[in-house]
């Protein structure tokens, strides 16, 4: 592949451009560029999730997950690639479900908080969401993965069952969302 960050400053997105793919350049704004920028922000919110004290499955699983992230930054860079395959998105789902197997079910909605390490997956969590809003806009108007689009989906709801396996691990107490307050309470 050779030497791809031999330097770092072109001045070439002076213009307010950046470029993509085969020497083509298109708006540092467009939904392209907001996509490849928010799952970039996504990877790094879980790196920030793997710099706390997590369970090793957890860590394992969240290390493989930021090379998929990183794959699929990749392919929105380079739309003639396609990195991101449905292989990847049933391993996320199999993963969901046996995480999912060790909690007890949620009959209310919890609050996003907890130590360190729970809030930080809330985070990540949160732009895995606008990850996804940005490649469904961008999927209106050019053509993109869908495995992609749907790993995101499955990644979310992945990332939620960590925030609580790892509310569990720390003996966090989950607090639940009550939507009836009385004036005293506020």
């Amino acid at each position: 592949m050779g030497n791809r960050l031999s330097k770092l400053v072109t001045k070439t997105g002076d213009d307010g451009t950046t470029g993509i793919g085969q020497n083509q350049r298109v708006a540092k704004d467009s939904l392209r560029i907001e996509a490849i920028g928010t799952v970039d922000e996504l990877n790094s919110a879980i790196g920030m999730v793997t710099s706390q004290t997590l369970p090793d499955n957890i860590r394992e699983k969240l290390d493989k997950i930021q090379h998929i992230l990183f794959n699929l930054g990749g392919e929105l860079a380079m739309p003639e690639y396609v990195l991101v395959k449905e292989e990847d998105v049933s391993t996320l789902e199999s993963w969901l479900a046996e995480l999912n197997d060790t909690l007890p079910p949620l009959k209310e909605f919890i609050l996003p908080k907890g130590d360190m390490a729970t809030t930080c997956c809330h985070l990540a969590r949160t732009i895995c969401r606008r990850a996804e809003r940005r490649m469904v806009s961008l999927g209106r108007e050019e053509s993109i993965n869908e495995s992609g689009k749907i790993y995101l989906n499955r990644l979310s709801d992945f990332l939620f069952v960590c925030c609580r396996i790892l509310a569990k691990s720390s003996d966090i107490t989950e607090e639940m969302w009550q939507s009836k307050r009385t004036q005293d309470d506020a």
